[in-house]
């Protein structure tokens, strides 16, 4: 009954706010207070007890009135920050004005007259101009003050037995009540449900806070002031905010000790706060406003504040560091695909994209830690989740971001040599159902994946076609041995993109025609004594070759090859087989989505190949990309292009065909006379006799081989961005904190 009361009262406040014509004194604390003393079970009553229509009525027509109850909230929660102990009315009064803030900021974020309203002064502060700080500056620094509160939101590690009522203001120090073990913390505390609860809460208000960037298009974004004040030194939280984030995150394990089905009887309070721990980090890491806030430095006379976050996470250097963050994010990235016996006994998380955009700013920031990485045999354990990723959303619209994320990913890392090396380990677990049958290596792996992405992905991946090919050609130096079914699949990518349809329908598309001959090219070279298979392959679909050297550049054939009146089987109308292969994705399972998203934001578009990568070639020096063509300019897309004779001209004779055509010459006249000799009709002979033989001193002089590094720009730091907020607005959904507020960095579409 108290409960239902409570909701009544607080119901009672809102309406009469809401009608009152004229502001409501900001020394009527009796009034205020109806607003956070009451006994309200949770956040979700607040969204429910106040509509998005009321606050909107309330910003255009009572501004005074809904200005003053956050001047009153954000004043409640610095006093409390002051206090180490707090009473439970004190509790109950920062968590009800924690909510209502979360609540309430979207709607004055997405109007721009209100854009300054944050960066004023408290009304008992402005008449004393000495030592004032901003409105958006008291919060947060009051909030994370608030998130290492005795008894509240922290546990004081390091003395367990002595009374937290014996802290005080005097001999307190925050590092003492980092909240895991793991990075720079020995300690961990014990598990309190009610304190993580607690977290959480506040954790969404400093979320929502940083979410004044979906209020902006992607032509207007700025420094996001919020962020910068957060990670500054004007924080004083700052490292033990960062250090418990980093832990909370790479420390759970949500399958805890195994016992199935147990997270049906037990309710999970830490999984919400290490997801909304992972979007925390991963806003305070971002790139693109750490870039805009340097053009801002640049242009301004104040002293220039770093992001103290990205500079922890940059100086980062302890293997035993290193490792305890890889096997964390390793054990989450798995845990959507792991199979148990038990149909559903195991709990599944579902912030899978959030943590590949953490591995992702962890790699990009701290070099240090890509290279352990690599080193490390656990990057194999990153490789397999994202690729059952990638192959599990290739035909589902809603999830192309998470294909694009997977990529640059594997892009980022293909860049290394130890990549390429580590990819040679036998591939034992278990292969998505749709992905052919195999014996042989995680090479095999990726590089089937990837042709199930192309031939049977959505169309919209098309953009992404060279970045997986770049990938491969980034690899394929170092792969010892490829099995058949590989092997059969990359000529097939060759001869459905060597077609006059497909290479005449587009100015870009003879660039995969150039990655799959070099990828071709660094086998035979520098990889033939154990590929075979390959070889074997390439000798049976050598016709393919022989098309492309003779590729007719008349005006009829350029004509009449942009009419495909039969289109290869393996390459059908994209668009149909994604229809029918979404449709087939829609029905089962999602791995490790909300099946009831009905909702998506639309992304940036994606950088050009030629703004990513940087070649870099084996003795280390820096080489044009050969088959690159600049960034495309709006005229392409205004006007129709047309295949000329001209323009064939000048990438036909580049057609590094030279290594392929020689070892045809050599080896098809030797494979002939061995069948007609020995009337040979099974291929294993023919494969023993290729697995035996050479081509030393008949090849061309080797290539230097050509590494595509990813380089960081400004291109794919604005991407990341859009599609960074564009998941926290998907995953924050219970509540709703952005649903049906005017956001403008991306679209919102209906799937």
């Amino acid at each position: 009954m108290g409960a239902t009361e409570s909701k009544l009262n607080f119901r009672k406040a809102v309406v009469q706010l809401t009608t009152k014509l004229q502001a409501v004194e900001a020394a009527d604390n009796d009034f205020w207070d109806r607003f956070w003393s009451e006994n309200i079970a949770g956040i979700q009553d607040f969204f429910a007890l106040i509509p998005a229509a009321e606050i909107r009525a309330l910003r255009e027509e009572s501004p005074s009135n809904i200005a003053t109850l956050c001047y009153k909230a954000i004043e409640k929660l610095v006093s409390a920050s002051n206090n180490l102990h707090l009473t439970d009315q004190e509790q109950l009064v920062v968590l009800n004005c924690t909510r209502l803030l979360t609540r309430i900021l979207p709607y004055i974020f997405e109007d721009p007259d209100w854009n300054g309203f944050f960066w004023t002064k408290l009304p008992d502060q402005a008449e004393n101009h000495d030592n004032t700080v901003p409105l958006a500056q008291s919060l947060v620094v009051a909030v994370s003050n608030l998130l290492f509160c005795p008894d509240f939101t922290a546990v004081s590690a390091g003395s367990y037995n002595v009374s937290n009522k014996s802290i005080d203001s005097s001999n307190f120090d925050s590092c003492e009540f980092i909240w895991e073990a793991g990075v720079g913390f020995p300690y961990s505390p014990p598990s309190n449900g009610k304190i993580d609860q607690n977290r959480t809460e506040l954790l969404k208000l400093l979320l929502t806070c940083f979410s004044e960037t979906m209020y902006s298009t992607p032509a207007s974004l700025k420094c996001n002031k919020w962020i910068h004040c957060f990670c500054s030194s004007d924080n004083t939280q700052a490292l033990p905010l960062f250090v418990s984030l980093l832990n909370v995150v790479c420390s759970y394990n949500p399958v805890g000790i195994g016992v199935p089905y147990n997270y049906m009887f037990f309710e999970d309070f830490r999984e919400p706060l290490v997801e909304v721990a992972c979007q925390l980090l991963i806003v305070t890491l971002d790139q693109n406003n750490a870039l805009l806030q340097d053009e801002h430095d640049a242009s301004s006379t104040e002293t220039a504040k770093p992001n103290l976050f990205i500079n922890y996470l940059s100086r980062i250097h302890r293997d035993e560091d290193f490792s305890f963050i890889l096997t964390g994010v390793c054990r989450l990235l798995n845990n959507p695909i792991q199979q148990t016996y038990l149909p559903g006994s195991m709990k599944k998380i579902n912030f899978h994209q959030e943590l590949m955009v953490l591995f992702w700013r962890l790699c990009d920031i701290n070099k240090k830690f890509l290279f352990f990485t690599l080193k490390s045999s656990e990057v194999l354990s990153i490789l397999v989740p994202l690729l059952y990723h990638l192959n599990d959303a290739r035909a589902d619209q809603s999830r192309i971001g998470l294909i694009h994320i997977g990529v640059f990913i594997l892009l980022l890392l293909s860049g290394e040599r130890n990549f390429g090396v580590r990819l040679n380990k036998p591939f034992t677990a278990a292969a998505p159902t749709d992905v052919p049958v195999f014996s042989g290596t995680h090479a095999d792996f990726l590089i089937l994946v990837f042709h199930r992405v192309i031939t049977a992905g959505h169309q919209r991946l098309q953009p992404l076609y060279d970045c997986l090919l770049t990938i491969i050609v980034n690899i394929s130096p170092y792969l010892k041995s490829i099995s058949m079914t590989t092997s059969t699949k990359l000529l097939h990518l060759l001869e459905a993109f060597s077609t006059p349809w497909f290479l005449f329908s587009s100015e870009q598309n003879h660039h995969l025609v150039f990655f799959l001959l070099e990828i071709f090219n660094n086998i035979i070279q520098y990889q033939f004594d154990g590929n075979y298979n390959l070889i074997y392959t390439i000798i049976r679909k050598r016709h393919v070759f022989h098309q492309l050297a003779n590729l007719p550049t008349d005006g009829s054939s350029l004509t009449n090859g942009k009419q495909p009146r039969k289109k290869q089987k393996f390459f059908k109308v994209l668009s149909e087989s994604a229809a029918v292969a979404a449709a087939a994705a829609g029905s089962a399972a999602k791995l490790g989505e909300n099946s009831n998203s009905t909702i998506s934001t639309s992304l940036a578009d994606t950088p050009d190949l030629d703004n990513i990568i940087s070649p870099v070639t084996s003795d280390d020096t820096r080489q044009q990309n050969p088959y690159g063509s600049g960034p495309r300019t709006p005229s392409d897309e205004v006007q129709p292009w047309k295949a000329t004779r001209e323009w064939v001209d000048t990438w036909k004779s580049k057609l590094p065909l030279q290594t392929i055509m020689r070892m045809l010459q050599v080896l098809v006249p030797q494979v002939e006379k061995i069948c007609i000799d020995k009337n040979l009709t099974d291929e294993s002979e023919i494969l023993k006799f290729l697995q035996h033989g050479t081509l030393v001193g008949l090849l061309p002089v080797p290539h230097p081989i050509l590494i595509r590094k990813y380089q960081s720009n400004s291109g794919t730091s604005s991407w990341f961005c859009t599609y960074m907020w564009g998941v926290i607005y998907l995953r924050n959904i219970d509540p709703p904190i952005w649903y049906d507020t005017d956001v403008k960095l991306f679209d919102i579409q209906r799937v």
